[in-house]
């Protein structure tokens, strides 16, 4: 195999089949996805953290709970949670130092975890159960990148207690979180967040999700639904400090949408650029920069043959930069994700995979970034930085030293 899909051979009778074919990358997740699925690493290493939910389970396992969770996650569900989630974006921006060069990780972090976490349980979880899942969600996630970045290291790990003290802390997690979802259901008081749209929905037979398999969801909302958000919203800062320009567009922009608009999600549609510009940023940033899969069965693409159980990497970031489907494909145009122009990237354009599995809560990272880098650009001006954006490929792509310096407009 050559150019856009190869073979790279790493000892012992192992290789992996590197791909940034885009439509290599549309059969494997859409077209044939019933021939393949996701590698070990999601299947089996990261479920000893989690369990067995969207993320990581396969089959009719997940073919079940993605139908069961599926309608929490419409465009229509989540807007009663937009009024949690602005205002668990403002609790946290407004601890932003200003004046100074800091390190704006930490603060999105901080704020995609707090705001999944309250859309989840609204006012019931306090700080320092919130601190102690984050805790140990980020710290599962810490060591599964050790695991697999050190796998020579895998004896260690068990002898050594690592791996055992984190199942241990995870389930910690899971007592945390069995003990609020039981509040809930004592109380029987609906807060119309996502642990009630959870607790209300049932599967074909009329039956509820067991308190296992809804902990299990939590976990992967947990693992899912910050760390990739955390490292879009720091990425798109590092890119509008580096377009000054685009900066004041979207801040024109906010400034006319507040003013012709009484309530979130009007305010949201009236912000087309920011959505542009987040958009823009997912296709040269992408946290999730590769999709693995194992293929079933043999199969064949474009006359290339594929042993069963082959090893295949998309290459998602190599895709949204190859200019056979970009034009100027480095350079930062958030205008090309105009309504006009959209469209006609679907097959090629994948933040948030593709086919059956694509992410869920695509919808909902989608309003809480446009709400943040909206309260952003109204409240702040990102002071001009022109060395290049630094990138620390683990799991997911993620930021590295993003100094940037924030002040009061």
């Amino acid at each position: 195999m050559y150019g856009d899909t190869f073979r790279l051979k790493l000892g012992f009778g192992k290789s992996v089949i590197f791909s940034r074919d885009a439509g290599f990358a549309q059969y494997a997740l859409q077209k044939n996805h019933k021939n393949y699925t996701k590698s070990p690493i999601q299947t089996r290493d990261l479920s000893k953290y989690v369990g067995f939910g969207l993320l990581t389970s396969e089959g009719t396992l997940w073919q079940k709970q993605r139908k069961l969770i599926q309608p929490a996650f419409h465009k229509k569900q989540l807007v009663n949670l937009l009024e949690t989630v602005q205002s668990a974006i403002n609790a946290e921006l407004i601890k932003m130092d200003t004046g100074k060069p800091i390190d704006i990780f930490p603060i999105f972090n901080n704020l995609a975890f707090q705001t999944v976490v309250k859309s989840l349980f609204s006012s019931a979880v306090n700080q320092k159960q919130i601190n102690k899942l984050q805790h140990i969600t980020e710290s599962a996630q810490k060591m599964l990148v050790m695991e697999l970045r050190q796998p020579h290291l895998g004896w260690w790990f068990r002898l050594s207690g690592k791996i055992k003290k984190q199942i241990s802390e995870t389930k910690d997690a899971r007592n945390v979180l069995k003990k609020l979802v039981n509040e809930r259901k004592r109380s029987r008081k609906r807060e119309d967040d996502l642990l009630d749209m959870l607790l209300d929905a049932r599967y074909e037979d009329g039956s509820f999700m067991e308190l296992e398999q809804l902990i299990d969801e939590i976990l992967i909302l947990f693992v899912a639904g910050h760390e990739t958000t955390s490292n879009a919203l720091t990425f798109t800062c590092e890119l509008l400090a580096r377009n000054p320009n685009i900066q004041e567009q979207v801040f024109q922009e906010v400034v006319k949408a507040k003013r012709g608009t009484e309530n979130v999600i009007d305010f949201i549609k009236a912000c087309p650029f920011a959505k542009n510009v987040i958009e823009e940023t997912l296709r040269l940033y992408p946290p999730a920069y590769f999709i693995d899969r194992v293929n079933i069965d043999e199969d064949e693409f474009n006359g290339m043959h594929f042993a069963k159980n082959s090893s295949l990497l998309f290459s998602i970031i190599e895709i949204h930069r190859n200019p056979a489907y970009w034009e100027e494909p480095t350079k930062f145009k958030p205008e090309r994700f105009s309504d006009v122009n959209s469209s006609q990237f679907s097959g090629h354009y994948f933040p948030f995979g593709a086919g059956p599995r694509m992410c869920i809560g695509n919808n909902f990272a989608m309003y809480e970034m446009i709400l943040t880098i909206a309260e952003i650009a109204k409240k702040y001006k990102i002071s001009e930085k022109k060395a290049p954006i630094e990138i620390n490929p683990l799991i997911t792509l993620k930021p590295k030293n993003a100094i940037l310096e924030f002040n009061f407009r």
